[in-house]
């Protein structure tokens, strides 16, 4: 008798492997939510293809769980990217069965994020899910049964950091460099994310300075060193030890004193899941290296001396931190800017108007970058801003 019910069931599981996943989810009848969400998401053609693929299905008593109107909800064609992201959360490439499941802390989803495994006093849990039958074998694939929703990370990389309220100067940081678009696009992104603490330990009147206009593309290329393109989890950039900057500069990673860190920065926050990326919450801002400067001289196109005391008076400005325009070289940066002869400058990128500035300045924004110039014109203009674009000769 045992040798035939082993015989019978050896026979149910050659069935089933030969159908499907779908097709055993239909016939299993107790999917029919999870059915007609992945029909309404548009993945039914997915779980019918060649996989394989390992799904962690939700019973119907599981999406009851979640309540009537939020599934009701969830099946609506304007919550289909909503839909799409929680199931893809269900699904892992490749063919996991329990063994392979319960051996790994964490299995990489379609959506992207990971999910976690972990043991409890109940037994297994997969992204908060229990598990209530394993192996389910089929053509394409393998079902785990579980009898709850698993719910990925649905806000983006800058709300995930805005609830968490520690990094306040970053967000305004990329706000002002125009990059609040690219962090909350659809990615997917790591982040190296300073906090607050971390911009507090700049030098004082480092963050104002970078978050004046005329400083918005250092800004940029500073947070830009912080992104790198694609989901680096911890365990990934410890084996890779590097990784490209979406700046275009490498990073380096390692282990100091059992901490990863990055470029000597510690990690002090690693795998934070947001729906379109993921974040490593570092100690200190990255710096690039310097940026490599085209051989020769760097100008602006004008001709300067300090101006007359007579001037300055007549004026009413400081003749110290002032510059009078004794030339403009055609069609040079001053030409292009609108500048002209015997025009008065008072500011050079926030700053006094002085020659050793200017030299300063120059070699600070390098070959195709600009400087934000305040000017008096008599009679025209009264302190009028221009960008004067600096030129290598």
């Amino acid at each position: 008798m045992l040798r035939l019910m082993t015989a019978a069931a050896l026979l149910t599981a050659t069935l089933s492997a030969q159908k499907d996943i779908v097709t055993t989810a239909v016939e299993a009848g107790s999917f029919g939510t999870l059915l007609r969400a992945a029909e309404a998401a548009g993945l039914v053609d997915t779980l019918r293809g060649d996989g394989p693929l390992t799904v962690f299905a939700p019973t119907d008593a599981a999406f009851e769980k979640l309540g009537k109107h939020a599934v009701t909800a969830l099946l609506q064609a304007d919550n289909r990217d909503r839909l799409r992201a929680i199931l893809t959360y269900h699904i892992v490439p490749g063919e996991f069965g329990a063994d392979d499941v319960l051996g790994r802390f964490a299995l990489p989803t379609a959506n992207g994020q990971r999910v976690p495994v972990e043991m409890n006093g109940d037994g297994a849990a997969i992204g908060g899910a229990g598990l209530v039958k394993t192996d389910v074998r089929c053509s394409n694939g393998i079902i785990h049964v579980l009898d709850a929703v698993m719910m990925p990370v649905l806000d983006d990389i800058p709300t995930v950091a805005k609830a968490a309220g520690s990094f306040g100067t970053l967000l305004a940081a990329a706000k002002a460099a125009g990059l609040v678009r690219t962090l909350a696009g659809d990615g997917p992104l790591t982040v190296l994310a300073p906090t607050d603490e971390a911009f507090e330990a700049l030098p004082e009147g480092t963050v104002a300075s970078l978050l004046r206009r005329e400083n918005r593309a250092e800004l940029k290329r500073i947070l830009s060193y912080h992104v790198i393109a694609g989901r680096v989890y911890a365990d990934q950039a410890v084996a890779a030890m590097a990784a490209k900057s979406v700046s275009g500069e490498p990073l380096r990673f390692g282990i100091e004193g059992g901490r990863l860190q990055v470029e000597g920065a510690n990690v002090v926050g690693s795998d934070v899941q947001a729906s379109n990326g993921v974040i490593h919450v570092v100690d200190r801002v990255l710096m690039p290296p310097a940026a490599a400067r085209p051989a020769g001289r760097l100008v602006v196109g004008l001709f300067i001396e300090r101006p007359s005391a007579a001037l300055a008076a007549q004026l009413g400005i400081d003749r110290d931190s002032s510059l009078l325009v004794t030339g403009i070289t055609p069609d040079g940066g001053a030409d292009r800017a609108g500048l002209q002869r015997y025009d008065v400058l008072t500011s050079l990128n926030g700053e006094a108007a002085t020659s050793a500035n200017l030299d300063r300045i120059k070699q600070d924004v390098g070959y195709d970058g600009a400087i934000a110039v305040r000017y008096v014109r008599r009679g025209e203009h009264d302190d009028t801003s221009v960008r004067v674009g600096v030129e290598r000769h």
